[in-house]
């Protein structure tokens, strides 16, 4: 639907025979979609985060909202391992080093030891629990902000982000996009991470402003960043290009073969038992 060039002809013909929106980490349902299609019934997002789907009308209307929560756990936690590992030591661009002929003409220089490092995160939520457990097998004290103290967690806890930027190496980004939560990265919290920390986002890309991460990274305010996610995609600042302390991926947290299939299967899932009148798998709404 949302690459269909005349949206207003498809809506005039179908509208009132929509009863259900597929929507995922790009696009969902926002007030204006959902305003145009008065027989929606069901959003079944292919997606844990649900940035992009009106909640709250959705409740209003009473239309049934779900998600894909649990199957794509592990693989964003494992991704976040991985854009640890390779910004602090600098694996890709030792690649890029061999690729071009460079180590002929001497070794790399060194890096930044990972294990041992202590690691603070944005939310501890599932995926931000499943970095931590990870983190934890490299020795990696961990401690976290969220919107209240865990009161079941042994993780040391920051009543803001500020304070956890000050007190960790590396900053994960593992929370949910919200109006309280969009730019909970900004100039403060990356100057608190100060010159020898680095941030890691695997969350959505308004979380951080991203004008000023640029900023710090351009002025070595940070010391490196991993993204998987960016305010504006597919559109990545170009002065992040020439960066070789940023790792930059194209969104592919929960991107391999076993998850999406899963994720697929969570969506249709879903959508049978709407029509079925059955419970829903994964109800938000």
């Amino acid at each position: 639907m949302w690459t269909i060039p005349q949206k207003t002809d498809f809506f005039n013909k179908h509208s009132n025979s929509i009863r259900a929106v597929v929507g995922y980490a790009g696009a969902g349902a926002d007030r204006e979609l959902i305003d145009a299609l008065p027989a929606l019934e069901i959003v079944s997002s292919f997606s844990v985060g649900l940035d992009k789907v009106d909640l709250g009308y959705c409740k209003e209307k009473g239309i049934r909202v779900t998600n894909t929560p649990d199957v794509l756990t592990e693989d964003v936690a494992d991704l976040a391992i991985g854009l640890m590992l390779t910004t602090l030591r600098r694996i890709s661009e030792c690649d890029r080093y061999v690729r071009s002929g460079l180590w002929k003409k001497g070794d790399f220089k060194l890096t930044t030891k990972f294990s041992g490092k202590k690691v603070g995160i944005i939310g501890l939520g599932r995926i931000g629990t499943a970095i931590a457990e990870r983190a934890e097998a490299f020795n990696c004290p961990i401690s976290y902000y969220s919107r209240s103290e865990k009161p079941e967690s042994n993780y040391k806890y920051f009543p803001s982000v500020v304070e956890l930027a000050s007190h960790c190496d590396i900053l994960v980004v593992a929370c949910p996009l919200t109006e309280q939560t969009r730019h909970i990265v900004n100039r403060e919290v990356l100057d608190a991470l100060g010159p020898k920390g680095f941030l890691i986002n695997i969350g959505r890309g308004p979380h951080v402003d991203e004008p000023e991460l640029v900023a710090a990274l351009v002025e070595g305010r940070i010391a490196g960043a991993g993204l998987d996610v960016f305010e504006n995609e597919p559109h990545v600042p170009e002065e992040l290009f020439g960066l070789d302390n940023v790792v930059l991926l194209p969104h592919v947290g929960s991107g391999t073969v076993e998850t999406r299939n899963a994720m697929a299967d969570l969506v249709i899932g879903n959508l049978e038992a709407h029509f079925s009148k059955k419970p829903l798998l994964t109800p938000v709404v």
